[in-house]
């Protein structure tokens, strides 16, 4: 009857006919225990389990050699290796099952050691191994990514005269691919003489995981052709190869394949499907799957806010992630990390504490992954304070999170702080790699640090035997663009060893742009437009550049040749978070709620502002209209009208932060100082640049962006 319970998955109608059992006159043996302790291992009742042991040991039942195997299979699978070594040293008699589930449990707890060392003693009693045994050394050598001791477990195989069975076959697939030799496991493969659907499964997988995803699809076409059946499970690895490589074509052949296959729509299925459709930026079919499924974990949750957050959808990431909370559904550290991400990407402080409190809360580790990302998000969300202490409080540091630190410092034009820290980790014995150098040129172009960034440019490959790449020379231009050295920059771009790309030849536009050079800015720019003559931010750069020396017949020039293209410049916006919501205002922008108070705001502060020296610098507006409309236009640029809001709804003296997509403006830039001084507010402003921190009159950056 027991027996009865257990296969038919009654494991509580077991439990409860055990202990009547054991108060009735029948008793109970060492087949009953065997029985129930299994039960108790599927319903993971340890504490229970742990009753039935006690019984069988006073009873004197727990010599069994079955019930043996059970009750170490059972302190293995509760996490108590001791007492499931305890259990097999008294066992008189001791089979090759006994041993098996010894070093099994060894092999998934991670212990491959002491298996290998059991195994040996296993040879020595003279008990020869079964295919379960070579199976969990195999397992154990794919854990430990020991190429060699696989090798020698496979030769052990073939001597052992189990070269023909499919499990162990099987598993030295799955070892080989896991360990990047592929076509060591394409031969084990080829060479079975009898394939089962785990075998093709796991060949299949194992091309996923090698990044062989065309390879991964010739097997599942061979699969189709000999009339191989197919489950879910080889599915799924062919839609996560799909996602890997963005193959959104594949994929929508592969969800054709399930509908007519009428194969099982499990919750992995279908978090595949939502993974691949997010990769792939096809979220309205992502989102399609996601709202109907009925029971969705944290990886289904996890695979749509990614893919929500990879697409440029952050504010729509973040409240995917309440209603995550408000199904009660906990999130794991990658949940968690996408979500600090997403808060960088808009600068929103609030819900990024928030995260941050919620991975303190769950005692995630902190790995290097979730420490880099804290420290980019309070960075990116302009607290680089709280940004150092993170970094500061990190109970481990890598060479990554020294360079987000550097990164951080430079952003905030903290360039001699992002120099010193760099000292700090070469004192430390860290290795810098190429992000150090492109971080570290960057901090120095943001603050004007010229001497400083080619000390570094020429220390890369002489001291640190890193060879420049495009992006240290993009770094390195733009640093002397900035500072105005354009006739040294046009020569370093000639010079280069690399074909110049566009992020080369861009730093260099954006540095005559600031400079008013429209001889060397006419030339990058001709150049850029023959490389690529739809990207409307070049137009827009040189035409910006036009309008600057006033040459207002090469402006109109410019914007028409935009306009018959179809190409339009990317409007201006600002992002300003009050309580828990985040409001963008766009230039020129009227039809927000409170537009007339915004306006009555604006207009006081010009009076107060033009009272305290402020002159309106006209050359920002870059089109050919009349003195009173250009002094019009600059105080509808998005982050004033960002910050009369946050004045409008904020508390008297408190900090105001603002996001904005494109370059401060010089007008904009000196009008927030005399707004800082006047209105006595720190204000923010994270630009598409770089920070810029307004306190008393005076911005970080010290005039130098």
């Amino acid at each position: 009857m027991l027996n009865g319970y257990l296969r038919n998955q009654c494991y509580k109608e077991a439990i409860e006919l055990f202990e009547l059992m054991g108060v009735s006159h029948w008793g109970f043996d060492s087949y009953s225990c065997n029985f129930v302790l299994k039960a108790c291992m599927e319903l993971e009742d340890y504490e229970r389990g742990r009753e039935v042991i006690k019984r069988a040991v006073d009873r004197s039942v727990d010599g069994d050699r079955f019930l043996g195997s059970t009750m170490i299979s059972f302190f293995m699978k509760s996490g108590d290796f001791n007492g499931a070594r305890r259990v097999f040293n008294r066992m008189a008699e001791r089979d090759v099952v006994c041993w098996n589930s010894m070093i099994g449990g060894y092999v998934k707890g991670c212990y491959y050691d002491l298996a290998f060392d059991l195994f040996r003693e296993m040879i020595f009693c003279g008990v020869r191994p079964s295919a379960i045994t070579m199976v969990s050394l195999v397992q154990a050598c794919g854990g430990m990514k020991n190429l060699e001791r696989g090798k020698c477990v496979h030769g052990l195989v073939l001597v052992s005269g189990m070269g023909t069975d499919v499990l162990v076959l099987t598993a030295l697939i799955d070892m080989y691919s896991k360990m990047g030799e592929h076509e060591r496991a394409r031969l084990v493969f080829d060479i079975m003489p009898a394939k089962n659907l785990v075998s093709w499964n796991v060949i299949i997988s194992g091309y996923v995981q090698n990044c062989l995803v065309h390879e991964s699809f010739n097997l599942f076409r061979e699969l189709v052709l000999t009339g191989g059946s197919f489950d879910s499970g080889t599915i799924i690895s062919l839609l996560q190869g799909c996602a890997q490589v963005a193959d959104l074509e594949s994929g929508k052949v592969l969800h054709g394949y399930i509908f007519r296959r009428g194969l099982d729509m499990n919750l992995i299925l279908c978090t595949a499907m939502v993974d691949l459709y997010a990769k792939c930026g096809a979220l309205k079919e992502a989102t399609f799957i996601f709202d109907r499924l009925k029971d969705r974990n944290v990886i289904t949750w996890t695979a749509m806010l990614v893919g929500l957050a990879q697409n440029g959808h952050a504010e729509d990431a973040i409240k995917l992630f309440s209603h995550m909370q408000e199904e009660g559904v906990a999130a794991n550290s990658i949940t968690l990390v996408s979500l600090v991400q997403c808060c960088a990407h808009l600068g929103s402080l609030k819900k990024g504490r928030s995260v941050h409190a919620q991975v303190l809360r769950h005692r995630y580790t902190f790995d290097v992954i979730n420490l880099t990302a804290l420290i980019d998000m309070y960075a990116k969300c302009g607290n680089i304070n709280y940004a150092e202490r993170v970094f500061k409080d990190g109970s481990f540091k890598d060479v990554i999170s020294w360079n987000s630190m550097i990164t951080g410092y430079g952003m905030h034009g903290q360039g001699h702080k992002a120099l010193d820290i760099y000292r700090r980790m070469l004192e430390e014995g860290l290795k810098p790699n190429q992000t150090t150098f492109v971080s570290l040129l960057s901090a120095c172009s943001h603050s004007g640090l010229v001497e400083q960034g080619r000390s570094l440019f020429l220390s890369m490959e002489k001291d640190h035997n890193i060879k420049p790449t495009e992006k240290h020379y993009a770094c390195y231009v733009d640093l002397l663009s900035r500072a105005g050295h354009l006739k040294e920059a046009e020569a370093l771009v000639k010079q280069m060893p690399y074909q110049s790309s566009h992020e080369v030849f861009e730093a260099l536009l954006s540095g005559c742009r600031m400079h008013k050079n429209i001889d060397i800015g006419t030339k990058t720019a001709n150049y850029l437009l023959s490389l690529d003559a739809t990207n409307p931010g070049i137009y827009v750069m040189l035409s910006n550049i036009y309008a600057e020396a006033r040459r207002w017949d090469a402006v109109d020039h410019i914007r028409g040749l935009m306009k018959r293209q179809g190409l339009k410049k990317t409007p201006g916006y600002s992002l300003i978070e009050v309580g828990n919501q985040l409001h963008a205002f766009f230039a020129g922008e009227d039809s927000h709620p409170n537009s007339e108070e915004i306006d009555q705001i604006l207009e006081n502060l010009k009076s107060e502002l033009e009272a305290s020296g402020y002159i309106p610098d006209t050359s920002c507006v870059l089109r050919d209209i009349d003195e009173a409309m250009k002094i019009k236009s600059l105080w509808r640029h998005s982050e004033r009208l960002a910050i009369a809001f946050g004045l409008l709804h904020t508390p008297e003296g408190s900090l105001i932060r603002i996001t904005k997509n494109l370059r401060v403006c010089s007008d904009c830039h000196t009008v927030t100082k005399y707004i800082s001084m006047v209105v006595k507010r720190e204000i923010i402003v994270r630009d598409a640049n770089r920070f810029h921190h307004f306190v008393d009159g005076k911005c970080s950056c010290n005039d130098y962006w």
